[in-house]
């Protein structure tokens, strides 16, 4: 089936900004694999397999963001458990 004049697919990545500068989203199974660290791959590999057609895309956006490094973003989530913990008294 061709596809129809309105379609706005493209081969390009999805981007986003990290830490003010662009970069591109892995946006398929390999490449969300390959941006990984080596040591989530397992992980990634056991959620991927174990995905159900009702839940792939949020296992795969899950990931994809994974797959991008952003050190801002991690400091503040492990700002947030430090005082997570400090509250419960875990720390």
């Amino acid at each position: 089936m061709p596809e129809s004049p309105r379609s706005t697919k493209t081969d390009e990545p999805p981007r986003t900004l990290v830490g003010g500068v662009e970069v591109d989203v892995p946006n398929n199974i390999p490449a969300i694999r390959a941006a990984l660290d080596p040591k989530r791959r397992t992980e990634f590999d056991k959620a991927i397999n174990a995905a159900g057609v009702d839940e792939i895309h949020a296992v795969m956006r899950h990931w994809m963001l994974e797959a991008v490094p952003d050190p801002e973003a991690d400091a503040i989530l492990a700002r947030l458990a430090r005082d997570e913990a400090e509250r419960r008294g875990t720390a």
